[in-house]
């Protein structure tokens, strides 16, 4: 036996002499700094029966993971975790008879495991976690084995959860946690009476949950976000009397669940958020005394919050955001929670008081607060003495005045997040030019009074959101220097100047908006060239000049999905091959995997999650999608003085939902090819000079809502059919040449002259006003959904803030 886990051998590698030790019988190199390859000749060791090289910075690319293994066939436990495998697991293992134990986490495997490694004779621990591109579906388990701990969590595993399985007599864990199981819970699930461990979050799973009373010895059960429902039977949930964690969330839930929950004593976690549980907290729940960790929020609960919460002594974080609690609660109200770190009341029917009665030993020592649309009226006091803070939402309130010194300055090492926006703060006491905030990774002003120069963030600055505001002066070029910013939104401002090009070193650069401020200059082409921008608008500003540059290289805005540099001054032709290196925009998504946003880690069990939010203008009508929103593709050249023919590259974003290249001098004929763009959803070429037919191969695009055609030169027989019969005429007025319906001109035999007059110019420009202009265009914004996963062993659960 050979062991020298737990040590630092500082990225050594394994030497190949091991080797030499012939007789070795137990291996166990595991988290103990070993880095590099593993060397061929370790696959001499014939007699081992134990093999531990995991949690090193290994690879194994040189032999496979077949040539390491095979001529081990005595091995009992292979524990190879957080490896560098990059292979498949091939069938040969399945003949490795005396295999107890396999942990291949993190290992980068790929292609289908072998079935018939589920069924090996003496196999009691399988865990696969964390291998996204291994796929395999679940055998049928004909008799019972000793399996007792299965993992499968975050693979690519597909197919149903078979009836089978209960002849797995001795499983204890059972996590198939985010992947791809599809089809009902097996009827059979419940005969597993040994199982501890349950959890199904994040398949495809559907139907009715069956009774799982007879699973007596469960302390674990999460089926979260799954297409499943509790059904109005839920009552076998009070006799799980040793369940220690219950996760329900997004189950469709209704009817008023917490008191079937009284009688389990032993609970310390219970997140059964965004369902439809209506009803008053109940006062039997505060006789879970055990309880860490309550997530309610995003239901339909109601009443008001007990001052019974003080008998939850050992409570971490309480969350009831987005519920309909009413009344007036404080800081008062949790006084003595010694262990409180997380407190979420946003969204409801109440009111926050910023208090005095209390001493700073008798304050809970708050990380996580989020009073978001809490009718707060000023920075509530006893922030005054929390040191520990990590995020503070004090988004959508009535907040007025300057923001204190000791939001920044208490919590000056730790905190991370800060959203402010939606108050009516005009500005920072003592104005900084630099915010002095050692780890600060989201900071968030937005839709605010503030007047003045940009406040600079620190390098660990990831979301920099200060749109909507009264910002003036320039881009400060230190902001050069923030490495890690993925976000950043100076948009609805008076700020002038120029772009910086040393922005093009933020190369982490996801989100980039100037919209709606005076900033001129020709089209900062070298933009094209950040590796990861997908959104960028530079909408109303004075730009000017012919877009050049761009057709020159293949690698410009290669993830780009959404521009819109509309009500600018550009002018000229766009190169034909514009649009040939936008790749994101050539394939068409599907759209679970298309939600575009961030994580932020705040800490090892938090998870900050945030999607952009984009804002859809239609005959001037705005709403703004604020959460979970998926992300469209989209085009808005508009109202600019873009002349010549559309650019043919167009034809090849086969992705594309929106285009809008209205209000320009484009001429030419529509181009048949748009008829392959069959994910668009909007089109809008009002108000150029185009001529020639409307093409039939329009009628492809079954998923157009939106047409607009108007003031051009457009002549012949509009095409009807599909959605085109869905259009008004509005879609087409001002094309003197067009006949047949909408319109109230019929189509004669012989072709209609397209050398009419344009309209005049005062009803052409009597119609040129944005808000009237029948088109879509999207403005991006950063909305502050947000879902956070409270990561508790090897399970994630949602929540609502």
């Amino acid at each position: 036996m050979l062991n020298l886990s737990m040590n630092n051998f500082f990225e050594s590698q394994i030497p190949s002499e091991i080797a030499c030790l012939k007789q070795l019988r137990s291996l166990n190199l595991s988290n103990s700094g070993f880095n590099g390859q593993i060397p061929n000749k370790i696959s001499h060791l014939r007699q081992l029966t134990s093999l531990d090289l995991s949690w090193n910075h290994l690879k194994l690319q040189s032999i496979g993971f077949e040539s390491l293994s095979m001529n081990m066939t005595k091995l009992e436990i292979l524990s190879l975790s957080g490896v560098d495998l990059s292979s498949s697991v091939s069938r040969f293992l399945a003949n490795f008879s005396s295999l107890s134990y396999v942990q291949l986490i993190d290992c980068q495997l790929q292609d289908e495991l072998p079935s018939e490694i589920f069924l090996l004779p003496k196999l009691k621990y399988l865990n696969l976690r964390n291998n996204s591109i291994l796929t395999g579906s679940l055998p049928e388990f004909y008799n019972s084995t000793l399996l007792e701990i299965l993992d499968l969590s975050s693979t690519g595993f597909t197919g149903i959860i078979p009836e089978s399985i209960s002849n797995l007599n001795n499983l204890e864990v059972l996590n198939l946690q985010e992947c791809y199981f599809s089809g009902p819970i097996p009827g059979s699930l419940p005969n597993l009476t040994q199982i501890t461990y349950l959890n199904l979050y994040g398949n495809k799973l559907s139907g009715i949950v069956p009774s799982l009373a007879s699973l007596s010895k469960l302390a674990t059960l999460n089926l979260s976000f799954n297409n499943l429902k509790l059904g109005h039977t839920f009552n076998w949930i009070s006799k799980l009397t040793q369940l220690n964690i219950l996760i329900l969330s997004y189950m469709n839930i209704t009817g008023e669940v917490l008191p079937c929950l009284a009688n389990l004593t032993k609970m310390s976690i219970v997140s059964i958020g965004g369902n439809f549980i209506s009803g008053p907290i109940p006062s039997s729940f505060m006789n879970l005394t055990q309880l860490a960790i309550v997530n309610l929020g995003g239901n339909h609960l109601h009443g008001q919050i007990s001052s019974s919460f003080s008998n939850l002594k050992s409570l971490v974080s309480f969350n009831v955001a987005h519920n309909n609690i009413s009344g007036t609660v404080s800081i008062d109200s949790f006084l003595g929670l010694n262990s409180l770190e997380e407190l979420y009341l946003g969204y409801n029917s109440l009111s926050f008081e910023s208090t005095t009665n209390y001493t700073n030993g008798t304050l809970p020592k708050l990380k996580f607060l989020g009073l978001k649309s809490c009718n707060v009226k000023e920075f509530p006091a006893f922030l005054r003495y929390q040191k520990n803070m990590v995020a503070l939402f004090l988004r959508g309130n009535e907040i007025e005045g300057l923001i204190p010194n000791w939001i920044w300055n208490n919590s000056r090492e730790t905190l991370q997040v800060i959203t402010l926006a939606h108050n009516s703060i005009t500005g920072f006491h003592q104005h900084p030019h630099f915010l002095k905030l050692v780890h600060l990774k989201e900071l968030d002003v937005s839709y605010n009074y503030i007047q003045g120069h940009l406040p600079i963030p620190p390098q660990t600055t990831i979301i920099y959101q200060v749109s909507n505001n009264m910002f003036s002066g320039e881009i400060p070029l230190v902001i050069c220097e923030l490495k890690a910013l993925q976000q950043l939104d100076l948009s609805s401002n008076n700020l002038t100047g120029t772009i910086p090009s040393c922005l093009r070193n933020c190369t982490n650069l996801e989100f980039f908006s100037l919209a709606e401020n005076s900033f001129e200059n020709v089209f900062p082409v070298w933009l094209g060239s950040l590796p990861k921008l997908q959104v960028l608008n530079l909408k109303s500003n004075k730009f000017y000049g012919v877009i050049q540059g761009l057709s020159n290289t293949s690698s410009q805005f290669l993830r780009l999905r959404i521009i819109d540099i509309s009500n600018n001054n550009f002018s000229g032709q766009l190169p034909d091959t514009l649009f040939q290196s936008w790749n994101a925009m050539k394939y068409v998504f599907d759209r679970k995997l298309s939600a575009m946003g961030y994580r932020i880690q705040l800490s090892e069990s938090i998870i900050y999650k945030l999607l952009y939010s984009i804002t859809l203008t239609n005959k001037g009508v705005k709403r703004n999608y604020e959460e979970n929103l998926y992300i469209f593709t989209a085009i808005d050249l508009s109202c600019n003085n873009f002349n010549g023919q559309i650019p043919h590259s167009l034809q090849d974003l086969h992705g594309l939902e929106s285009l809008n290249l209205s209000n320009n001098h484009f001429t030419g004929p529509i181009s048949p090819s748009l008829g392959n763009l069959k994910n668009l959803e909007s089109l809008d070429f009002s108000q150029n000079e185009l001529s020639g037919q409307i093409p039939e191969q329009l009628l492809q695009l079954s998923f157009l809502a939106i047409l607009n055609v108007s003031f051009n030169h457009l002549d012949g027989r509009i095409p009807r059919g599909e959605q085109f019969n869905t259009f008004e005429n509005t879609s087409y007025m001002g094309n003197h040449g067009l006949c047949g319906k909408p319109l109230y001109v019929e189509c004669k035999d012989s072709k209609v002259s397209s050398v009419l007059p344009r309209p005049s110019t005062d009803e052409y420009e009597s119609l040129k006003p944005i808000d009237i202009i029948d088109w879509m265009v999207i403005i991006l914004g950063f909305g502050s959904g947000l879902v956070t996963g409270f990561v508790i062993g090897i399970f994630v659960y949602g929540r609502i803030w």
